[in-house]
C-alpha cells in the first residue's frame, strides 16, 4: 500500500497531544481529500478507497485522538465532537490547502457536518456515510451498551471471530477484508492477549451526555452550503429511512444514495460503493 504516516500536535484540555493519519497520493496536490472515521474505528479503515481515490486527490485518513496510532487523552473530557473539530482545525492548517472535501462515516460525518456548518468553511463538499441530524434513542442506547468495554481475546483469530460478529452489519465481506479490518483495530498486550487499539474512556463524556433523548441535529445541518452526498445503509439502525430521506429535502438538498444489504455503516471495501463517492466528488 502506497500510503506514509504522518503526525499533528493538537491541543487539548488535558494538554499536548498527537493525531496520526495516513498520507496517499501527491502530498504536493493542492485537491485534499479528508477521510474521518466512525466512534471505534480507524484511519486503515480507508485504505481501499483511499488507493482508489489517490489518483485525482491527497488523501488523508485520520485516526481521531483515542484511537488507532494517535494518543490517548489524559483527560477524557477531550474525547467529544467538539474538541475533534478543535484538532480537524489544526490538521487542515497543517496541510495549508483553502479547500478539501471530507468523507465522514459516522462520527466523522458528524465532526464534518459542524465543520461545514460554520461560516468560512474548508469543506468544498461533504459526504455523509450512515449518518444524520437525527439520532434515536435506541441507536444512541446500543452504542452506550458496547463503546468503553474493553474484551480481550487469546488469539488474533478470536477477535476476527468477534469483531465479524459485531460488525456484521458492514455487509457480506471476504475473509481477507475482516481480518483487514480486524488487524488494524486490535493490538496485543503484554500479556499475549488481543484487544482494541482505542482508549475506553472514550465512552465517558458519550455517556455523561446521553439524557434519554434522541439528538437533533437539524439546526446544524440547515446551516450546511456545500454539496453533500447521504450514504445510507439499507438496513442501517442508526440513519433511519425517515431522515434520510429529509436529508435530500431540507438544508443543502443532500443527494441520496441507499446501499442494499448494508447496515451501519458501509466500509467503502467495493469498487460500487467507492464509485458512489468517486463520482460525486469528482463531477464537475
Amino acid at each position: 500500500m502506497n500510503f506514509k504516516w504522518r503526525h499533528v500536535q493538537c491541543l487539548g484540555p488535558g494538554g499536548l497531544h498527537r493525531m496520526a493519519y495516513t498520507e496517499w497520493g501527491d502530498p504536493s496536490s493542492s485537491r485534499v481529500l479528508v477521510c474521518v472515521h466512525g466512534l471505534t474505528r480507524n484511519a486503515r479503515d480507508f485504505d481501499f478507497l483511499a488507493a482508489a481515490m489517490a489518483d485525482a486527490y491527497r488523501v488523508v485518513c485520520v485516526d481521531i485522538v483515542g484511537r488507532g496510532q494517535s494518543d490517548w487523552l489524559v483527560d477524557p473530557s477531550g474525547y467529544t465532537v467538539q474538541h475533534y473539530v478543535a484538532d480537524m482545525v489544526t490538521l487542515l492548517a497543517r496541510l495549508d490547502v483553502p479547500q478539501v472535501d471530507w468523507v465522514g462515516t459516522s462520527m466523522g460525518g458528524l465532526i464534518g457536518m459542524a465543520l461545514a456548518s460554520m461560516a468560512n468553511s474548508p469543506i468544498r463538499r461533504l459526504v455523509l456515510n450512515d449518518i444524520g441530524p437525527e439520532i434515536t434513542v435506541d441507536a444512541i442506547e446500543r452504542i452506550v451498551s458496547y463503546v468503553g468495554l474493553d474484551p480481550r481475546w487469546a488469539s488474533f483469530d478470536e477477535a476476527v471471530a468477534y469483531v465479524r460478529t459485531v460488525s456484521a452489519p458492514f455487509g457480506a465481506l471476504s475473509d481477507e477484508q475482516w481480518r483487514h479490518l480486524t488487524e488494524h483495530a486490535v493490538r496485543r498486550h503484554a500479556d499475549g492477549t488481543w484487544g482494541f487499539r482505542y482508549d475506553p474512556a472514550i465512552a465517558a463524556p458519550f455517556k455523561t451526555a446521553f439524557t434519554g433523548e434522541p439528538i437533533d441535529l437539524w439546526p446544524l445541518y440547515e446551516r450546511i452550503a456545500c454539496p453533500v452526498l447521504a450514504l445510507r445503509g439499507e438496513l442501517s439502525d442508526l440513519l433511519l429511512k425517515d431522515a434520510f430521506l429529509k436529508m435530500g429535502e431540507r438544508g443543502p438538498q443532500a443527494k441520496l444514495a441507499e446501499i442494499p444489504g448494508v447496515g451501519h455503516a458501509p466500509m467503502f471495501l467495493d469498487e460500487a460503493q467507492v464509485k458512489l463517492v468517486r463520482d460525486f466528488l469528482l463531477a464537475p
